[in-house]
């Protein structure tokens, strides 16, 4: 697919250009259509989880509107880069000079990323997180913070939690705002954008722990990961990024639409959701031959391929054929004789999550990981969908 991540940055230039030419559009009566091409254009938002791409091997950075680098880590309380993740950080920060516009936020944790608990267990605990997470943003010429602790109240990951988690994760985002704040009053004063603070977090009974209308009050957004819903902790295989639920999932079957809802219930306005889409697939091996394997019992997980290798090796070869869910919005792979199922995304999926986000008017598409996808299919299947 032809790249055409060059034309992102005139565009953006273009918009930009627009908005001061206003006042003379309102004389000559176009002020409604340019207001509306303007909000359309940025009102949507491309939000890409970022660990050892090289930007310099890609021409898609105009098409991303925020890159948050993963991870930082906490040690001793502390928030921390080990040196080469400092220099990996730095090429992506160094990307503003060509467009300002673009958004670089450090994530903190990860799947299997301890101290969350702990640090915040306590005040102190959490003053300290929050001012060495504000000073290694500002240090480093980042714009934010993204706290990815998974998950508050859960130790499915190996990592220690408490019941007060669900407290504690709120004071220690209001913490974290506070400090980004105070860092970020020079830059205000120099006329830019205050830090932004977002957190990643997944739905269903993996929030339960989430006073989700309390933090929606110190954050700017909300990363859902409405991914991984079917893994080698699930008991049967299924669609592991579903927009939808399928006619043969499980009544409680987590899907983004839901996790979307159960956000808005909790009084999160739609413009603070971005909802996520996986640059990976999920297989699964020994499955029982029925329905083509589709939500049934397995004998083994046999791991996460990328996009490339989906394609290069699986998507309707060497005995697998691709199916599409209707209901879901999803595709998946059927192997009959080595009876292997694999669930996925594909860009016929962005697309369905595409009209999703602009249907409901929420923040945009999230996604992991962008090394996963080198030739920028998915990416810009999700950009040309939300622009």
């Amino acid at each position: 697919m032809r790249s055409i991540g060059h034309n992102a940055r005139p565009i953006r230039r273009g918009l930009r250009a627009a908005l001061w030419a206003l006042p003379c559009m309102l004389a000559a009566g176009a002020a409604t259509a340019a207001i509306s091409a303007v909000a359309t254009a940025h009102r949507f938002r491309v939000i890409a989880y970022v660990t050892r791409w090289n930007p310099a091997e890609s021409s898609d950075v105009g098409k991303i509107d925020t890159l948050i680098f993963a991870f930082a880590q906490l040690k001793a309380g502390r928030v921390v880069l080990d040196p080469t993740a400092v220099r990996r950080l730095h090429d992506l920060v160094a990307l503003k000079a060509q467009d300002p516009a673009l958004c670089v936020e450090v994530s903190i944790g990860g799947w299997g990323a301890g101290g969350f608990s702990e640090a915040a267990s306590t005040a102190s605990g959490r003053r300290l997180f929050a001012r060495t997470a504000a000073r290694l943003a500002a240090a480093n010429g980042a714009d934010g913070i993204d706290v990815d602790w998974e998950y508050p109240g859960h130790r499915e990951s190996g990592i220690k939690s408490s019941p007060e988690d669900r407290g504690n994760f709120t004071r220690l985002l209001k913490d974290t705002r506070a400090a980004l704040d105070r860092y970020g009053a020079a830059r205000r004063r120099a006329g830019r954008k205050r830090y932004t603070l977002s957190v990643a977090v997944a739905d269903g009974p993996y929030a339960d722990h989430i006073a989700i209308g309390a933090v929606r009050r110190y954050v700017d957004w909300f990363n859902l990961m409405t991914y991984d819903f079917v893994n080698a902790m699930t008991a049967t295989t299924g669609n592991h990024t579903g927009l939808y639920a399928s006619t043969r999932a499980p009544r409680d079957a987590r899907t983004a639409d839901r996790a979307v809802r159960q956000f808005l219930a909790a009084g999160v306005p739609a413009a603070q959701l971005a909802i996520g889409a996986a640059f990976y697939g999920r297989a699964f091996a020994r499955v029982r031959p029925v329905r083509r394997g589709l939500y049934q019992p397995y004998g083994r997980f046999q791991g996460v391929l990328p996009w490339p290798r989906l394609v290069s090796e699986f998507i309707d070869k060497n005995g697998y054929t691709r199916y599409w869910d209707a209901a879901a919005r999803a595709p998946y792979l059927w192997n009959p004789s080595a009876r292997i199922f694999i669930t996925y995304e594909d860009p016929r999926s962005i697309a369905a999550k595409d009209a999703y986000v602009k249907a409901h008017g929420l923040r945009g598409v999230t996604y992991w990981e962008q090394s996963l996808d080198p030739g920028g299919t998915l990416l810009d299947a999700i950009y040309r969908g939300l622009r």
